[in-house]
């Protein structure tokens, strides 16, 4: 039975689906018991790409190595960096989760790449949204809001997403400032025309990437100062969680936070990401307390690696329901894996 075909049965019986690629990200949703899987593996193989309008079109089951591996013959890029986590990591797994690198602040987000998709919805209706080249995406941008939604809106069948080349130069840079010193000294940097590309602080040191034509990167280079990074795969390294930061026992927590924050007195050791706006946390503390914390910073705070979606203030929890209301009626995709009760 296909996927569709699957999906109108689950749809006729009120049973629940569960949507997996490569399983690269599971960690990130509630555990199942394994029953009803919905695997896109079978969605597999890059269906156009063109790299002078600068797009790709492929299966959400596509490898995103294979993806990558494509563009490289070109020099273009993914340039929202999508983590991978494991060589199985899929094309639709990093949109589902919409999980974005180490360059983000300054090259966007994946929901800013995103062109078009085929997705059936859960009612096991076929349907496309958006384009292939920007200046045919037109409407209600449905293909951006698959981007985080974990599957709940609908099983993403074919993706279309905008690529760039990659950047002429590339240098990575390292200097010794405490936290209060980098994140002051990325604050003045962001109002300069620098061609950043990654900016991260750990441990008493700032790592900076810059990347662009020569003539940019050479400029910045002599105007920021500092020591050229020794760890040529610091980036990679942050990217995919394989600094010995993310290797603690304590409970890992993501903070999103305005970019331009100060030092947060927080407690636990703290890795900052994303020129400050992401940092990283690993405490043992309570979530109440560090998102009482992460409040008054103007921000929020999740878990990582723990199955525990938290709850939705009541506005955007009602927001949430239209949403999945509209496009999987019967709630039977991905039922919980992304809020509780829905």
């Amino acid at each position: 039975m296909n996927h569709q075909k699957r999906i109108q049965q689950a749809f006729r019986d009120r049973t629940p689906l569960y949507i997996r690629g490569g399983d690269s990200k599971s960690f990130l949703t509630s555990a199942t018991n394994g029953k009803n899987m919905l695997r896109t593996g079978p969605l597999d193989g890059v269906l156009d790409y063109q790299p002078e309008e600068l797009f790709i079109r492929a299966r959400a089951g596509t490898p995103l190595r294979d993806i990558e591996a494509l563009l490289l013959e070109q020099r273009q890029m993914l340039a929202f960096e999508p983590p991978h986590f494991s060589p199985r990591a899929t094309l639709g797994g990093a949109i589902a989760t919409g999980l974005s690198g180490p360059s983000r602040p300054w090259r966007g987000a994946a929901r800013d790449f995103i062109l078009g998709c085929v997705l059936i919805n859960g009612r096991g209706e076929r349907l496309h949204f958006g384009g292939e080249v920007i200046k045919n995406v037109a409407g209600y941008d449905v293909s951006r809001l698959q981007c985080g939604a974990f599957g709940t809106l609908g099983l993403l069948e074919e993706i279309s997403i905008k690529t760039l080349p990659m950047p002429e130069e590339e240098v990575c840079l390292t200097m010794e400032l405490n936290q209060a010193e980098a994140l002051e000294k990325l604050r003045q940097w962001n109002r300069l025309p620098l061609p950043l590309t990654g900016a991260a602080w750990y441990q008493g040191r700032l790592h900076i990437r810059l990347g662009g034509n020569s003539s940019a990167v050479t400029g910045a280079r002599r105007a920021l100062g500092g020591e050229e990074e020794s760890d040529a795969e610091f980036w990679l390294k942050l990217k995919e969680q394989q600094l010995d930061f993310f290797d603690a026992d304590l409970p890992l927590w993501r903070l999103s936070l305005p970019r331009d924050r100060g030092p947060l007195e927080l407690p636990g050791d703290m890795l900052l990401d994303w020129g400050g706006a992401q940092r990283w946390l690993l405490s043992d503390r309570p979530y109440e307390q560090l998102s009482a914390l992460a409040a008054e910073a103007g921000g929020h705070v999740a878990a990582w690696h723990t199955h525990a979606p938290h709850p939705l203030p009541p506005g955007l929890m009602r927001l949430h329901r239209r949403l999945k209301q509209a496009f999987d009626p019967a709630g039977i995709l991905n039922p919980g894996q992304l809020v509780p009760g829905i």
